[in-house]
């Protein structure tokens, strides 16, 4: 199941790779070369070259120098294109000092594009990809896992200042699918055009320990596609400050479906399971598509200091899709201090679609703004349980809601009133 794109031929072509490295001969050797095998044993790794800045100018380069990185190598991509395909086991820096792999000019990001996947690291830890550009992937832009063994995490994962576009375009195409990482950081990317009809910006199956944050999530799939998906057991997971337009049918899925054997770590008989759990989803713009959250079997998540606008269905769904023996329904969900402006042509069940086989009674509702901008006297919410506080009715005053520069003003009503209480 796992990409295998790398190949190897033994020590007599890692002596080789070594050789020219010393011999100063960088790039002699193409891909297949500078291959390396999934799930090499310990033992059979090369030799690390020490810790050093490396510049590379093309394909061949770049392979080399990730095979021989450690603990604070720096690999400088030149300007170019770059093509797809790497995959890389292994890459092992430290907590301290990691492995990065940059861009040597930032205003010029090197560019992976026109492959079936651009990158994909099995058994990563301590490594920061930063400033590259990921175009036109047939399957998944960027690919993070464990290589397999569930319960041995990559971990101490940071990517940052990524720009993902176009990829699949259709089916369950993920601009970034990471599957258990624990220790990991999203930061300042834009990711853009995923696979519709079920593909994930964001996909993580038994993930932990995360931060998403100061992101951009743009698409123009609103019904069939998620922003942000976390399931299979993932934990303790920090979605903030992010801006997603048009994410999908679900921008933010808090939990989802998925196969028993995928779970990470594994499923253990006589415990409660849930798709997913401790998840915070706070500070973020939302902008179109079918509902900016959804609870799906999710056991405790919280949603806060959002700014919901013009939903296509609903603000927030509740429901239940892993019914295997021994989950829970959804549950202890908390919506509180969030901003959700709409219009009543698009409102549809009060705003809070709730399905079967869940606990909606569970459910925490406080000091919610809620207006309908072409029927104000239609504002108030259909809601499983009472709201303490909310407010209905009235407009939050954004500065300038025509130009989706929805933040508050400075005479805003709702400043003061918790709504826009997000800080870092």
């Amino acid at each position: 199941m796992w990409n295998k794109s790398g190949r190897s031929f033994g020590w007599r072509a890692v002596w080789l790779v070594l050789c020219v490295e010393w011999a100063g001969l960088s790039g002699v050797l193409t891909g297949a070369e500078n291959g390396q095998r999934p799930g090499r044993p310990a033992s059979e790794t090369p030799p690390a070259a020490a810790a050093s800045e490396r510049i590379v100018r093309s394909p061949a380069e770049f392979r080399q120098a990730v095979i021989l990185a450690r603990g604070g190598t720096r690999i400088l991509l030149s300007p170019g294109d770059y093509l797809g395909g790497f995959y890389f086991a292994d890459v092992r820096g430290e907590s301290n000092q990691p492995v990065i792999i940059d861009a040597l000019d930032p205003e010029r990001p090197p560019v992976f594009r026109d492959a079936a996947m651009a990158l994909h690291l099995a058994r990563p830890a301590h490594v920061e990809l930063r400033n590259l550009v990921i175009s036109n992937m047939s399957g998944n832009g960027i690919n993070i896992d464990d290589g397999g063994e569930l319960e041995a995490p990559a971990q101490g994962v940071t990517l940052r200042n990524l720009r993902i576009t176009d990829v699949g375009p259709q089916g369950n195409r993920d601009g970034i699918k990471l599957s258990g990482v624990t220790g990991f950081r999203v930061e300042g990317c834009v990711i853009e055009r995923w696979g519709t009809g079920g593909g994930s910006g964001i996909d993580m199956v038994g993930c932990h320990e995360g931060v998403i944050r100061s992101n951009v999530f743009r698409h123009t799939d609103g019904v069939g596609s998620t922003g942000v998906q976390c399931k299979g057991g993932t934990t303790r997971v920090r979605i903030q400050g992010n801006r997603f337009e048009n994410a999908g049918g679900r921008a933010v899925n808090i939990g989802g479906s998925t196969g028993l054997q995928f779970f990470r770590p594994p499923l253990a008989a006589g415990r409660e399971q849930c798709e997913a759990r401790d998840i915070v989803v706070e500070g973020n713009t939302f902008i179109g598509g079918q509902t900016a959250v959804a609870f799906v079997g999710v056991d405790g998540a919280v949603v806060r200091h959002n700014t919901i606008y013009r939903p296509q269905r609903w603000a927030l769904r509740i429901l239940q899709e892993t019914r295997h023996p021994g989950f829970v329904p959804s549950r202890h969900g908390e919506f509180t201090d969030n901003i959700i402006v709409f219009h009543s042509q698009h409102w549809a069940e009060g705003g809070v679609n709730i399905g079967t086989g869940t606990a909606p009674d569970t459910f925490r509702f406080a000091r919610n703004w809620w207006y309908c901008a072409d029927a104000p006297a239609r504002s108030q919410p259909r809601l499983p349980t009472v709201e303490t506080d909310g407010v209905y009715g009235r407009p939050p005053g954004f500065r300038d809601a025509g130009g989706e520069d929805l933040r508050l003003g400075p005479d805003s009503p709702a400043r003061s009133y918790g709504a826009d209480g997000w800080r870092e």
